[in-house]
């Protein structure tokens, strides 16, 4: 029979930054990833301050630094063509080691951790692997059965499971947990345009027709999305490719000699974004953490930082209590009481963002209604920097547990 301390449900942020912590901890570690590699489109490439300076904690922030990135210093919000964008948090008037955003493929990180997690002799990963449903013994959940992509069925049988496999997790189908869902105005198409030397860099966006644009620098080229009304891919699609193009470009001029690339709707991927948060996290021998236990919107580009700073409180507290044959379900709920008012706080100004700018950029208005009063007081750099050092390191700052330092 399989066995393992810790079943972690997916290699994404907060599955590979638990895995990595535990292992170091001495912890047996598991990890299950469906895809045989990283390399995603849809997954979010805003490394914020929390993170970097969890990097440095590990001894991974020179081998990080090398990555190819671009340093974004505030958190913006397009109001509108020929309007300045929000700005609503000056990273860089933090006093910090990193004040500021590293934009960075999720992949390369991903990729770092997992290479780095394979140096300890307690932590397997092993891709290719899905989760196909929960192991449960009658008192508490158990492990996990899996499915391999050449077709093998196995059971691992686990003290604690960590979903961690996003907001298609299997826990969601679990009714004792309660999803609580909030209505989101927009999803959102991804594809990529070359980019030039010359371009300007970091993260850029605008509002064109019932779309908002946002462009991520990649270096060599420009992963550029449209954030559409909910439900409203086929009539948009519909609406002709060459007909969305001359959209797009109207949002940024400068990409006129390029837009030709794009060719197909086949290179237009959709997103359904979501909003939403389980009322429960836990259950015995069940806990859920980033995306799994609250789904973010694309908004602020927070969700990753979220997930890993889930990732470091659940180390921290389950560091000691693993090699046991059980793990108190009060422990399991200190880490949701820990990490809610975060998440809870990142939601509800993601609603107001939602109802503010980006449902009447998507119903056709030119230009955000922004208030004189509220630019004044985001521009006053005490008012500032409250804002930024929520979105830097969220409601409570997590440190992982001392044995994982290095």
């Amino acid at each position: 029979m399989e066995r393992t301390s810790c079943c972690i449900v997916g290699g994404g942020p907060a599955g590979m930054v638990l895995g990595l912590l535990l292992a170091r901890c001495g912890v047996p570690v598991t990890v299950l990833e469906k895809h045989g590699d990283f390399l995603r489109d849809f997954r979010g490439d805003t490394v914020h301050p929390s993170t970097l300076a969890l990097l440095d904690d590990l001894g991974l922030g020179e081998r990080f630094a090398r990555l190819p990135q671009r340093h974004v210093y505030s958190v913006q919000l397009p109001v509108g063509r020929g309007g300045a964008p929000l700005t609503v948090g000056h990273i860089d008037a933090l006093r910090v080691k990193h004040n500021y955003i590293a934009m960075v493929p999720q992949w390369d990180l991903l990729n770092l951790l997992a290479d780095e997690a394979r140096t300890e002799p307690t932590f397997s990963l092993r891709m290719n692997t899905e989760a196909l449903s929960f192991l449960d013994d009658g008192r508490r959940i158990c492990g996990v059965r899996y499915r391999t992509t050449d077709g093998e069925i196995g059971t691992l049988h686990a003290t604690l499971t960590a979903a961690c496999d996003g907001r298609g997790s299997l826990a969601r189908e679990l009714p004792e947990l309660g999803l609580r869902e909030f209505p989101c105005p927009m999803d959102a198409w991804w594809f990529r345009l070359p980019r030039r030397p010359a371009d300007p860099e970091g993260l850029l966006g605008n509002i064109g027709d019932r779309f908002i644009s946002v462009m991520i620098d990649r270096g060599d080229y420009w992963q550029c999305g449209a954030m559409i009304p909910k439900g409203s891919d086929a009539e948009r699609r519909a609406a002709g490719l060459d007909r969305f193009a001359d959209q797009f470009l109207d949002t940024a001029p400068w990409l006129g000699d390029r837009m030709s690339a794009l060719q197909s709707w086949d290179q237009v991927k959709l997103l359904d974004v979501r909003l939403d948060r389980l009322r429960r996290w836990h259950l015995p021998g069940l806990l859920c953490i980033g995306d799994a236990a609250h789904a973010m919107s694309p908004i602020f580009g927070i969700g990753i930082n979220l997930a890993v700073e889930d990732a470091v409180a659940a180390a921290r507290h389950l560091a000691d209590r693993l090699p046991a044959d059980s793990v108190p379900e009060q422990v399991t709920r200190r880490i949701q009481v820990r990490r809610w008012p975060t998440a809870a706080a990142t939601q509800a100004l993601q609603r107001l963002a939602h109802n503010r700018l980006v449902s009447p950029a998507l119903a056709g208005a030119p230009r955000a209604d922004v208030s004189t009063v509220l630019r004044r007081a985001t521009a006053i750099p005490g008012v500032s920097r409250l804002p930024a050092y929520f979105f830097a390191f969220g409601a409570v700052r997590e440190h992982p547990p001392a044995a994982a330092r290095r």
